[in-house]
């Protein structure tokens, strides 16, 4: 029988279902650890007769939380719980994404997808990748054959045309994110004004401060960063083109134009961060920056999207002196990139096996957003975003309701990400950046209906003061 401490109360003046609010409860109970992973709970009979409901709202209450992952059923057993996500800590009010066992459903964005690597082609990969010699000598700017590769993979999928030869034009990186930070230490002149998309990637916002660099906050709108905004006074502009994170937009071909003109005009170097650009479900995508001005742009892209951070691998396209910086700083500091992990992408297109996946993954991607925006739509819940990568937005009128939302999404189990944490001034975008890779179809599955409805719960409810306006 149910434990009389147990908290739940359903509530028949309510407008919810008495099913819904069963659920709720246990998914609370959970939360606030009055149940862990392992325990067993009632039958849906007995569960009924303790509640005085009929068995109806037990059983459906049951099968939401099948769905979301939360209970497994053993046959002849029992069913029990297999998700306790941590409770927030008193006074907390803003959910961060976790990347922790148990952490709930991940719906935050910046993941490769969980499920989308064929199991064969991966272990092939990682054993042809294990019998090539040990290096005797550390590969500063990568290993040729791993260039090769990506100066063909980018040909392939994103038009770009590498302008020399791949051991000149190339180097192997351990991500964007570290690559920035080469940038900035190796590049870059200690104490210069570096301007960055307002909101953007605070991971670079992060390496560029501790490289001593300042960063000037750049806005940008649904089209991406507004380039007339930029003050000529910076050495660099670190930008997002092909799908602006975190809002999604896709620069115009007039910004691209503009933004090339001003940097060979003020002499600034634009780094181009192409995290997701493999993936859009459109149309075909603009021209790269580093196709259109390969001498004063550096292209970053990264293994951590379309397969996984654990492989701890990207690529740099840069001018020639760029690339040398960037060298000289690696012998100085005695590092280089995984070579282990590029080896296995280097058997992955050797194969074609990357190709096949990049396909797959374009078309399950693409599937699970208009999954998204379908119950979005239905729900009369906007979003906003180009049709590419691993995240949309759902825009929210105030930072009040983010807070909110990200609140209860974390009592019901959802890991959900912000904007207000993407800005580096004074929050001016409101919203979720809503995830689709992170967890499997299933999952997406089953906290899509609990996500619409904190959604359009929080876009209903009156609000007391007026919603902050964006600059």
């Amino acid at each position: 029988m149910l434990p009389v401490e147990l908290p739940i109360t359903l509530d028949r003046t309510d407008a919810r279902p008495l099913a819904a609010q069963l659920a709720d409860a246990l998914r609370a109970a959970a939360t606030t650890g009055h149940l862990r992973s392992g325990d067993r709970l009632p039958s849906t009979r007995a569960l009924a007769t303790h509640l005085k409901v009929s068995r109806t709202v037990t059983a459906a209450a049951y099968d939401q939380l099948h769905a979301e992952g939360w209970l497994d059923g053993r046959h002849g057993s029992g069913t029990f719980v297999t998700a306790t996500p941590p409770a927030p800590e008193p006074g907390t009010a803003v959910a961060k994404p976790s990347t922790e066992p148990g952490g709930g459903i991940d719906l935050a964005p910046g993941a490769g997808l969980a499920e989308g690597i064929e199991t064969a082609a991966w272990r092939r990969a990682w054993r042809a990748a294990a019998e090539t010699d040990p290096l005797l000598r550390p590969q500063r700017a990568g290993l040729p054959s791993y260039r090769a590769a990506v100066a063909e993979h980018l040909l392939r999928h994103r038009g770009l045309v590498v302008p020399s030869a791949p051991e000149d034009a190339v180097l192997a990186t351990a991500g964007t994110t570290a690559a920035v930070g080469e940038l900035a230490m190796a590049v870059l002149p200690r104490g210069a004004a570096v301007a960055v998309e307002e909101p953007g990637y605070q991971r670079a916002v992060g390496a560029f401060r501790a490289a001593g660099l300042r960063v000037v906050a750049a806005p940008v709108d649904h089209d991406g960063l507004i380039v007339s905004a930029i003050p000529d006074d910076v050495v660099a502009v670190y930008c997002s083109p092909a799908h602006q994170y975190p809002l999604g937009g896709r620069l115009p071909a007039t910004r691209r134009t503009e933004l090339i003109e001003r940097a060979r005009a003020n002499g600034w170097l634009i780094i181009e961060d192409d995290y997701d650009g493999e993936m859009r479900y459109d149309v075909a995508p603009l021209p790269l920056l580093a196709s259109l001005a390969p001498d004063v742009v550096v292209h970053l892209g990264t293994t951590s999207k379309i397969l996984t951070v654990g492989l701890g691998i990207g690529w740099m396209v840069a001018p020639p002196e760029i690339a040398a910086g960037v060298i000289r700083h690696r012998d100085l500091t005695g590092t280089s990139p995984s070579a282990a992990g590029q080896r296995v992408l280097v058997e992955l297109a050797r194969h074609g096996d990357l190709g096949r996946h990049l396909r797959r993954l374009r078309r399950e991607l693409g599937e699970r957003r208009a999954s998204l925006v379908s119950a979005f739509s239905e729900a009369g819940v906007p979003t906003s975003g180009d049709e590419a990568g691993g995240h949309l937005v759902v825009p929210l009128p105030s930072v009040e309701v983010e807070r909110e939302v990200l609140a209860a999404g974390l009592r019901h189990g959802l890991v959900l990400d912000g904007l207000e944490r993407h800005h580096v001034g004074a929050p001016t975008w409101f919203g979720l950046a809503v995830g689709y890779t992170a967890c499997t179809r299933r999952q997406l599955d089953g906290a899509l209906p609990v996500l619409v409805e904190l959604l359009s719960r929080a876009r209903a409810a009156p609000r007391t003061t007026a919603p902050a306006r964006r600059r």
